[in-house]
């Protein structure tokens, strides 16, 4: 009630009104009333997906500003009088025409044409969405003329690589850039900053801001607001102030959108003083009206869960006479009820009640706070009672609570709803129809679903390409196959696009099941599906950026265009991983008259990766066919699969080999051969080969220093001082370790009980921009995951009172874990019930820990009821959880069980990883059931797991126990056949 008693502090001021929080009604507030809304507008689908975008945005610190994108993609353009766009159209047909009897290659030099620095500059731009080819013309015409590669082409092709991830490619073209003389502008370098900051290597960005100052160029506005972008999203809250007071020193004018970003971040670090600042300076210096500066701050605020702040900015808007208009009710109610403060948040709406000031949408935050909190009955009588007096809800509230009903497997209850909607007139938007869509599949309702679509394209409402994949999707998870590609057909008829991305995760996911026939009816789609590329540009101005992608689920990106077809590459695949033997796999590939192109040959590799020793055969065959050269991607690519297979002779022979041939040895070659050596405790080996790095003159990355560090920190060939001296070294050459690395490197020291340097990393990352929450949070949960519950508990302790609450919702699981596993149940218990009172409710983490101690102390009807509440209460079992349910019901003796949690994880999902596969195994062999195992170890590489020494043990020494010692000298051949398989025989 901490913020409620600050609320009423900032009414009770003797320097303001004295009133009480209730009577809120009698300040002098001037608070404007919205125009009544209609529900039943077109517009509510935007509603809805504005809502959840800012709460996605705000909540990860996503900002993504268009005019700051434009000016950076305006720093690649390059315009010419002179009318190419016939060349530029035949260029461009010819590289998206994919390939034909004569290469894309020998097409372009068959052209009939003049090219230019212009015309290369357009073909690329055309080629936005499909960066493999935008590079593979641009290689081509660095052999045809050189001298067409400007730096304005270069910058281009910067930018689409960057857009793509592809860093390795860009440093090479950067080291090529200044090989050629070709210069960098300060275009280059904005690119260069935009496009690492995209990626959150704010390192290598910071690197980059100092190389142009050294390169003599000074950072313009475009740049500080690109670096404050770059900053900000990645939460560097100090920094980016830094940036911020150097930009406005160079008399240099934020826009507002640099302002928001600023105050938006701030609030997430906690920094008040600095955002008084800068709203200071937002309405002093910019002229920015005080109530656009106020409404922002308090924005911040409510959405980074600082209430207590916001209630101090409502005090200053009321000493400044600035009005209260009725959005900034709903930000404060909302704020409170995504802090869990449900009860003040209740108090307020009374208060706007009264002064008859409330509208619709506050009543839809509240139901939406009661869903958050699992409380669905609170929710359900407010929407009724709502319904009661008439009030119409928008449909993001009705969808809300249909998904929650879904979820919870109250499916008559989520369809009832949407035929609600239907009765009430409400026209639904494209989130609603997909919520739908995915509750019937999940109950296998497939008519159902098809109906729902099928209505919406009657009424002419035509749902999204988004709603179709999720479609497609949900039907593959429930292998109906069939009806997937009906889905398919039904999008080609209606001329939706479909990303080459959809039909690689549907070719996928079908390949794991063996459907290879569907694939072939998948590829047929794919093959007459309509033009996906647009081409919006006239001959005078060229835009980057695709036209429309807001309509694209994140995992629906544009994959980019391969340089072979997938014919070929399943073909190669297909013969590589065979069981014939090499002469004849070699005699098939002759015939397949295979396009051989690096792209390919590194595909093979990796999809054949299990079988290692016939993957680098292909690699050793195809590096000897005319016309064709290996590359540093195919070399690197080779050195992973002979390392995997612990074939580190071959490894270092292929190194050699790259050498010899004047490759680029970059530090990804130098990281592929840490990590090899490193995953199985050769850790030796791992730090002589980065000694030798560094005397090369080749400078570590990131991926370099945190393959070193996690190698040093395994079990195997544990080095702890050595890791500690990496890790700092990593510090100090500016490179931020991400979060999987920090748990390892904690979870190492807490291990061997070094705590005091623990506390000096979790020091050490508070200095680089992360919270104390989160820093604390992860030491501390190191130390709950060692067993160190009692400093655990100390470090909690330091954490101010401020920040309890963040920390208590990061350490929930892992605490209640700890407690657990000492046995220690009514400490858990009483725990879950405090953390209640405060909003925090259990998570699958929590209800997993509880199901492994029930199943542990042999309470089995116990451990069933946790997992049965957990799902009532809306959380998804893991993999970890269902994994946890078969060894509680092998460790039971309830052999059955574990099969049927086992059939049902393959069926419906989630999947069974390697750990699964690896703890399943070793429980049916302590069981006596080796013989079984023996059938999962077989298993495994059909679906893409390579069995580890330790599972072959496993089955070996049980059938050894159990007399069956035929069978365990099988699996023994089986070991020795796929240890085989995996290296390069000469």
């Amino acid at each position: 009630m901490k913020c409620l008693f600050r609320f009423r502090e900032v009414y009770t001021s003797a320097n303001l009104l004295p009133i009480h929080l209730t009577k809120l009604q009698s300040l002098s507030f001037s608070i404007k009333t919205r125009p009544s809304r209609n529900p039943n507008r077109k517009n509510t689908e935007e509603a809805h997906t504005k809502n959840a975008k800012e709460t996605k945005d705000f909540a990860q610190g996503v900002c993504e500003n268009a005019s700051v994108n434009q000016e950076v993609e305006n720093r690649t353009t390059h315009v010419s009088e002179k009318d190419v766009s016939h060349i530029v159209h035949k260029a461009t047909q010819i590289l998206r025409g994919g390939e034909s009897e004569a290469s894309i290659e020998k097409q372009l030099e068959e052209m009939s044409v003049e090219f230019d620095s212009n015309v290369v500059d357009k073909v690329l731009k055309r080629c936005f969405k499909v960066p493999d080819l935008a590079l593979r013309f641009f290689n081509w015409i660095k052999l045809k003329n050189g001298s067409f590669v400007t730096t304005v082409t270069c910058n281009t092709m910067i930018y689409i690589l960057g857009e793509s991830k592809k860093f390795e490619v860009v440093e090479e073209l950067c080291k090529e850039m200044e090989k050629n003389a070709c210069n960098k502008d300060i275009k280059t370098w904005t690119i260069l900053i935009s496009q690492y900051g995209k990626s959150n290597d704010i390192g290598k960005v910071l690197l980059l801001f100092e190389g142009m100052k050294k390169s003599g160029f000074e950072p313009d506005l475009t740049v500080y607001k690109v670096m404050l972008r770059a900053l900000c999203n990645s939460k560097k809250a100090d920094i980016a102030m830094e940036f911020f007071k150097e930009m406005v020193s160079k008399q240099m004018e934020p826009d507002k959108f640099s302002y928001k970003l600023l105050l938006h971040c701030l609030a997430r670090s906690g920094d008040t003083n600095a955002i008084r600042m800068i709203a200071d300076d937002m309405i002093k210096i910019s002229q920015i009206s005080g109530q656009e500066v106020y409404t922002c701050m308090l924005k911040s605020f409510c959405i980074s869960g600082g209430i207590t702040e916001a209630l101090e900015v409502i005090k200053d808007m009321k000493s400044k006479d600035i009005a209260m208009e009725a959005e900034h009710f709903e930000m404060l109610v909302k704020g409170m009820c995504r802090a869990g403060r449900i009860a003040d948040a209740l108090e307020i709406v009374d208060i706007l009640k009264r002064k008859d000031v409330i509208d619709n949408k506050i009543y839809e935050i509240l139901i939406n706070g009661h869903l958050r909190r699992n409380e669905i009955s609170k929710a359900l009588e407010l929407f009724d009672n709502l319904k009661d007096c008439g009030q119409m809800l928008t449909v993001s509230t009705y969808t809300e609570l249909m998904q929650h009903f879904f979820r919870n497997n109250e499916f008559k209850k989520g369809f009832d709803m949407y035929n609600t909607m239907l009765e009430a007139g409400l026209e639904l938007d494209s989130v609603a129809i997909t919520a739908v869509i995915v509750g019937c599949i999940q109950q296998n309702r497939i008519s159902e679903a098809w109906d729902v679509v099928k209505n919406m394209e009657k009424k002419g409402i035509k749902p999204t390409s988004k709603c179709y994949v999720v479609f497609v999707k949900e039907l593959c998870k429930i292998s109906r196959y069939d009806e997937a590609i009906n889905v398919l057909d039904h999008m080609k008829a209606l001329k939706i696009d479909i990303a080459d991305n959809v039909f690689n995760w549907i070719i996928s996911h079908m390949d794991r099941k063996g459907e290879f026939g569907k694939i072939q009816e998948v590829k047929r789609i794919q093959r007459t599906s309509n033009n996906k590329y647009e081409t919006t540009l006239d001959s005078s101005a060229v835009q980057l950026q695709p036209k429309d992608e807001t309509t694209l689920d994140p995992v629906v990106t544009h994959a980019p265009a391969k340089s072979f077809t997938d014919d070929h590459l399943h073909k190669a695949c297909e013969i590589v991983s065979s069981s014939m033997t090499w002469y004849s796999k070699e005699e098939s590939l002759q015939k397949c008259d295979l396009y051989i192109t690096p792209a390919l040959v590194v595909e093979v590799l990796r999809k054949c990766s299990l079988h290692g020793g016939a993957a680098l055969q292909f690699f050793s065959w195809v590096g000897k066919k005319d016309g064709y050269r290996h590359t540093a991607e195919t070399y690197n690519m080779a050195m992973k699969v002979a390392g995997k297979g612990k074939d580190f002779k071959h490894m270092r022979s292929l190194f050699n080999e790259m050498i010899r041939k004047d490759l680029l040895v970059s530090p990804d070659t130098l990281t592929i051969m840490i990590l090899q050596y490193g995953r199985i405790g050769l850790t030796e080996i791992a730090l002589k080969i980065f000694k030798e790095m560094k005397d090369r003159g080749c400078s570590p990355n990131s991926s370099t220093y945190k393959s070193l560090i996690i190698s040093l920190c395994g079990k195997k060939g544990r080095k702890v001082n050595e890791a500690i001296e990496a890790f700092m070294e990593m510090n100090q050459a500016g490179f931020i370790p991400d979060k999987e690395l920090i748990e390892i490197y904690l979870e190492c020291l807490c291990e061997v009980n070094n705590v005091l340097e623990a506390k000096n990393c979790v020091k050490n990352l508070c200095t680089h921009g992360f919270s104390t929450p989160l820093a604390y949070s992860l030491c501390i949960r190191a130390l709950c995951r060692t067993g160190n519950v009692e400093e655990a508990l100390v470090m909690i302790n330091e954490v101010s009172e401020k920040d309890q609450n963040t920390l208590n919702g990061y350490i929930y699981g892992s605490l209640i874990h700890v407690l657990l596993r000492k046995g220690r149940l009514q400490d858990a218990l009483e725990k879950i019930e405090s953390m209640k009172q405060v909003g925090i409710f259990p998570t699958v983490h929590v209800y997993t820990s509880l199901i492994v101690y029930f199943f542990r102390e042999k309470q089995i009807s116990k451990a069933l009821e946790a997992f049965e509440k957990m799902k009532q209460d809306g959380c998804e079992p893991t993999i970890v959880t269902y994994s946890s349910l078969i060894r509680g019901y092998m460790s039971n003796g309830k052999i059955n069980d574990a099969w049927n949690v086992f059939h049902k994880m393959k069926n419906e999902g989630p999947l069974p990883d390697f750990k699964t596969y690896s703890m399943f195994i070793s429980c049916l062999c302590k069981e006596g059931k080796s013989e079984e195992g023996m059938q999962l170890l077989s298993e495994m590489p059909s679906i893409g797991f390579a069995p580890s020494t330790v599972n072959f043990r496993d089955v070996f020494y049980g059938l050894n126990r159990e007399g069956k010692h035929n069978l365990a000298q099988t699996v023994l051949r089986r070991k020795w056949d796929f240890a085989s398989r995996r290296k390069f025989l000469t």
